[in-house]
């Protein structure tokens, strides 16, 4: 112990440049975050203003988290052979661009292409920023900490999201919620050549170019017609899509599992303390983007909420998301993370379903307590999936793990609007008026009787209850399946030292330069 004194000793301390390299980072991390959740509440105007059609309205939603989940550990390569400062530098701008495109949209289609671009951006700026951090803080406890305020802030981002795109769209219009970015890229811009390093691992070798069309195609192909059937029902050509699109993703995984430097190691996924903490890190993001998307339609074209009403109402629950986030280290020192992550899917779970009360004639009250309750379980999962994932494997292995839990969050995020919100595409379009494919596009036909305005609404008011019934259902089984295979051993981290800093100091391992993580893939 004395020895682990004097080599902490003898690490110099952080100075004034880099905190304040933090707050810099933190800057464009919280707007990559904060962008996958912002069209929550905004999706009305937009729908207003583009008039984009069922399929087009979900991929403008989720395009963005899609792009950034599949390019986050290529992105991860390249930053490692050409310089991650360099790297983020070029994501920054191109974020910057993306967003001045997407605010001045004229179409679905441009607006769709210009999420697009900004979701590559978002896939350069987080494992950049990371090993950027990492670069700051030479100590592994400091940099532990500095980890966790990055993630702090990235959760809040995702939390805060519909309540800041509520704000701005109560006074302008609704590019406003693209144009909030361009000051903070472009402090960024300024600053970070003078507070920030270079970061390179040295790295030589080729990226796998074909196994990053693999997942993309195949990801995209299976979406498009998931998304499809749920809109406009079945057809051969949907089916086709599907199935190329699900064979080629079998190919990627295969392939994946034979390659020596696979761009996602599979072979973790046969600890089932891992793929629980990764199944953790994907469920909940995919059940909070899912319910907060429609529950934002829900509070303005149900109720006839406003928009700035709408954001007031999502705020209890963003805030406790995000000091849950922060407190979790806490709880699970006092009660570990076996019972931390069973509490975490029992709160979603529960939140989930007290939006069952809802009805087309009112159930603000339900909503918020539903917001507040499963707040607490999410912020539990954004904090601690990360920690385990990397504890469940061996040490020269944390990088990977990493990769894939940063990996999990954005796919999660996406994955929520594209699956849990063709669910409810797919209910509407059974129990509505038939007279167009989506709530909004019911709604914007010219004469409509009022029996028909009733029956829109509570055929929507179904379809949230149907994908918050399911998102819970899901989140039991996880829950079940962590009592099942998780050992009890985890818990009995509670009872560790302050010297037992092993999975805090894995973490900072797994994300600083050069490490096999998402900071530095290998």
């Amino acid at each position: 112990m004395l020895e682990r004194m004097n080599e902490t000793a003898d690490i110099p301390k952080p100075g004034l440049r880099a905190w304040l390299g933090l707050v810099v980072i933190l800057g464009p991390v919280l707007l990559v975050a904060m962008d996958g959740s912002v069209l929550f509440l905004a999706m009305p105007k937009v729908t207003e203003a583009l008039s984009p059609t069922a399929d087009q309205a979900l991929w403008t939603l989720d395009i963005y988290g899609f792009v950034v989940g599949s390019l986050l550990i290529t992105f991860g390569n390249i930053g490692d052979r050409y310089g991650r400062l360099k790297l983020l530098m070029i994501g920054v701008t191109l974020f910057g661009f993306g967003s001045l495109g997407a605010a001045f949209a004229t179409s679905p289609e441009m607006l769709i292409t210009f999420r697009g671009l900004m979701g590559l951006a978002g896939a350069t700026l987080l494992p950049s920023a990371l090993a950027v951090l990492s670069e700051l803080f030479v100590d592994p406890r400091q940099r532990a900490q500095a980890i966790g305020i990055f993630a702090a802030a990235f959760a809040a981002g995702f939390a805060i999201g519909p309540a800041v795109g509520g704000q701005l769209l109560s006074h302008f219009w609704w590019g406003s919620v693209f144009l909030v970015n361009l000051p903070v890229l472009v402090l960024f811009l300024a600053l970070a050549p003078f507070l920030l390093r270079e970061v390179k691992a040295g790295r030589t070798g080729r990226i796998n170019v074909l196994s990053v069309v693999q997942s993309v195609v195949g990801l995209m192909l299976t979406i498009y017609a998931i998304k499809h059937m749920a809109a406009e029902g079945f057809s051969a050509t949907l089916m086709i899509v599907g199935l190329v699109g699900a064979v080629i993703l079998a190919w990627f995984i295969r392939r994946q599992l034979t390659l020596e430097h696979p761009l996602l190691d599979f072979s973790l996924f046969r600890d089932r303390v891992f793929t629980i903490a990764i199944i953790t890190g994907l469920l909940p993001l995919a059940a909070w983007s899912a319910t907060a998307y429609l529950s934002g339609v829900y509070l303005q074209s149900v109720l006839g909420i406003s928009v700035l009403g709408a954001a007031l109402l999502s705020i209890p629950g963003a805030l406790l998301l995000t000091v849950t986030c922060i407190v979790t280290p806490m709880l699970v020192a006092r009660i570990g993370k076996r019972s931390a992550l069973i509490t975490c899917h029992a709160f979603i779970a529960a939140g989930l379903l007290l939006l069952l009360p809802i009805a087309s004639s009112g159930g603000v009250g339900w909503y918020i307590a539903s917001t507040v309750l499963a707040g607490v379980g999410y912020g539990i999962s954004f904090s601690l999936v990360a920690e385990t994932a990397v504890a469940a494997v061996p040490s020269e292995r944390a990088g990977s793990a990493a990769a894939i839990a940063e990996t999990s969050n954005e796919i999660g995020n996406a994955l929520g609007i594209a699956l849990l919100g063709s669910l409810s595409v797919l209910i509407f379009r059974l129990q509505g008026p038939d007279l167009a494919g989506t709530f909004g596009e019911t709604l914007d036909l010219p004469g409509l009787a009022p029996a028909v305005i009733d029956q829109a609404k509570d055929a929507f008011v179904t379809g949230l209850r149907v994908v918050a019934v399911a998102a819970s259902l899901l989140h039991l089984v996880l829950g079940l399946l962590t009592l099942r295979w998780v050992p009890k051993v985890l818990d009995d981290e509670k009872e560790a030292g302050p010297d037992d800093e092993g999975p805090k100091e894995a973490v900072a391992e797994a994300v600083a330069p050069g490490s096999n993580g998402v900071a530095g893939v290998r």
